[in-house]
């Protein structure tokens, strides 16, 4: 006799989520059966209507939590105010992110390489460039990723939440590795992103593993239950086995998040990774896991004795002032701009800490509008640097001086020095890069002040105001850094862009070179087209490369546009979203 019976599931309260993990299987689909002609376009649209279709069942949704936590599935799934309010920032910020890994600039070529799979240098690789083939396989994977970066925050099981890790893991380590420029260097990215994943996977599983030998069970609030009854479970008065699991639970969470000493993958798999995918990775997965790490640390807390609790947050304290010395300091040093990029990420990550030691109501308010704040400035940011490039400048055997508008665009100038008078050559996108860094740095007038405001404050009223104290002083610092940038961009005269490419290494081409070639390998020279002009082939020097913006085809010009009015608005109208964000730090258990 069959006694199962068939859960009663509230396929409204989990629509976000579906919506977008069933446009990633559609995704799939269609690149089976769509001819290549169409493919790219309609994965785009079925991206982006995915993820504003996301956007807007959150919306739907949004007064149902007010009344109480939503239950699906005998709890795998909860939704409650703070979990739809991280998950809103995160299909926002996919939706524009997604818009910049869409971006084909004016040379034509997006930042995927035609065939991730080929070894880089190769002819294989050559061939599949030339032919023009694309990977819109990216859109599919970013949507899978997306969807479980939308069920990390929302699910009471330990073990639910560890697939929504797994899910949200795997598309990226193979988006880190699709670079189309710096090849060795993208997969060098992706293979350190997944072994260090992997670490943290095993840490977290291991630590669900002690939680669940302490209660019997890996629902959070069966945990919570008991802890107030211990007797009710072999080992229930053993809390010393909860405190370490949650420990290790945390570690795993903390590696996406971002902070030290779980920080080592940030900085090079946000440099060698491709840059729309490092803004994607900055500003979603951060949010997701933040949302995630409160998640199991809020609630599990809630049931802990004084003292087990008091361990927990001298952790918390432990790693947030750790975060954000490694951050500040040792971006204060970089000269690469997605390196900065990346130590200003961990600072934020340990921002977002130091929001996170009051374990309350106050602690999820100011962390929802820290992540709306920081998302939008940082795709904004990556954004820009997406559209900063190196140009070779070339001249033929006997002709004369170098022509500045020709030669072969390259990847990203990321490089400090030759961000040197970009202000002069693009005034509108350097005003609104030196927005992103005023809001990363917390200038009054920008969402950033008023995220770190409300995380210090935050703080400073669950009586940790020294920690406070040091992320001002910790903030204060990191300004060195995005002011040094400004004024670079702005004030600084252009450097000598020659860096020679050595005039004696040249490439064979006809005409013009395809404007796919660059670095395909570690260090590699630009590559060249062999062609043959009235039967004989001529050969073009390389004689320096330049720093040039290219033009913007509309996906990241319009990104950049609603990142810079976003960070704008919340910096100076700020009352509606807080209000939301008030109504989302309502965190029901």
């Amino acid at each position: 006799m069959n006694d199962f019976v068939a859960p009663v599931i509230d396929w409204a309260a989990v629509s976000p989520v579906l919506i977008v993990l069933g446009a990633g299987v559609l995704g799939v689909l269609l690149e089976a059966f769509l001819p290549d002609r169409v493919r790219r376009t309609t994965q785009l649209v079925l991206a982006l209507g995915a993820l504003a279709g996301s956007l807007v069942a959150v919306g739907l949704l949004w007064d149902r939590v007010q009344d109480g936590s939503v239950a699906v599935v005998n709890g795998s799934y909860v939704l409650t105010p703070f979990g739809l309010g991280v998950q809103a920032v995160v299909a926002l910020c996919a939706l524009l992110g997604v818009l910049v890994v869409a971006e084909r600039t004016t040379t034509g070529q997006d930042a995927f390489a035609p065939a991730a799979a080929a070894v880089p240098g190769t002819v294989y690789e050559d061939e599949t460039r030339r032919a023009g083939l694309q990977q819109t396989e990216i859109f599919p994977l970013l949507l899978f990723a997306t969807g479980g970066m939308l069920l990390f925050p929302a699910t009471d099981d330990l073990i639910v939440m560890f697939v929504a890790l797994e899910v949200l893991s795997l598309p990226l380590y193979v988006l880190c590795a699709t670079a189309r420029r710096r090849r060795l260097l993208s997969q060098e990215a992706a293979f350190k992103y997944f072994v260090l994943g992997a670490f943290a996977s095993a840490l977290f599983i291991f630590g669900v593993a002690l939680v669940y030998g302490f209660s019997g069970s890996v629902r959070l609030e069966n945990v919570v239950a008991v802890l107030a009854e211990p007797s009710v479970s072999p080992l229930g008065t053993m809390p010393g086995l909860v405190v370490v699991g949650l420990l290790l639970v945390m570690a795993g969470l903390l590696f996406k998040v971002g902070a030290a000493p779980f920080h080592t993958w940030t900085p090079d798999v946000y440099q060698g990774a491709p840059t729309p995918i490092t803004g994607f990775m900055a500003a979603c997965t951060k949010a997701a896991a933040v949302g995630a790490l409160v998640r199991v640390v809020f609630t599990l807390a809630a049931g802990l004795d004084a003292d087990a609790r008091h361990d927990v947050e001298v952790a918390l304290w432990v790693v947030a002032i750790l975060t954000m010395l490694i951050g500040t300091v040792a971006g204060a040093v970089q000269t690469d701009i997605k390196r900065l990029l990346a130590y200003s990420s961990i600072a934020h990550a340990g921002f977002l800490l130091v929001g996170t030691v009051g374990l309350d109501e106050v602690s999820s308010r100011a962390l929802v509008f820290y992540l709306l704040a920081y998302g939008l400035a940082t795709v904004g940011a990556f954004a820009v640097v997406t559209l900063v490039r190196e140009r070779t400048v070339t001249r033929g055997p006997g002709e004369g001086a170098a022509d500045d508008d020709d030669g072969v665009v390259l990847g990203e100038a990321t490089r400090l020095a030759q961000w040197a008078g970009i202000g002069r050559r693009a005034p509108w996108l350097t005003a609104a890069f030196c927005l992103f860094l005023l809001s990363m740095a917390g200038i009054p007038l920008t969402a950033g002040f008023i995220a770190k405001f409300g995380v210090f404050s935050a703080a400073v009223e669950a009586g940790a105001w020294p920690l406070a104290l040091l992320g001002v002083l910790a903030s204060a610092v990191s300004v060195f850094f995005y002011v040094r940038i400004i004024v670079l961009m702005v004030l600084t005269p252009p450097a000598d862009d020659a860096s020679a490419a050595g005039s004696s290494s040249g490439s064979s081409s006809g005409g013009t070179a395809a404007p796919d070639d660059g670095l395909d390998g570690a260090g590699a020279e630009p590559s060249g087209v062999t062609a043959t002009l009235t039967g004989t082939a001529t050969r073009t020097v390389v004689v320096r490369t330049v720093v040039t913006v290219v033009g913007s085809r509309g996906p990241a010009a319009v990104a950049i546009a609603l990142c810079a009015a976003g960070v704008l608005l919340l910096g100076v109208f700020p009352a509606a979203v807080l209000d939301l964000a008030a109504q989302a730090g309502q965190f029901r258990f």
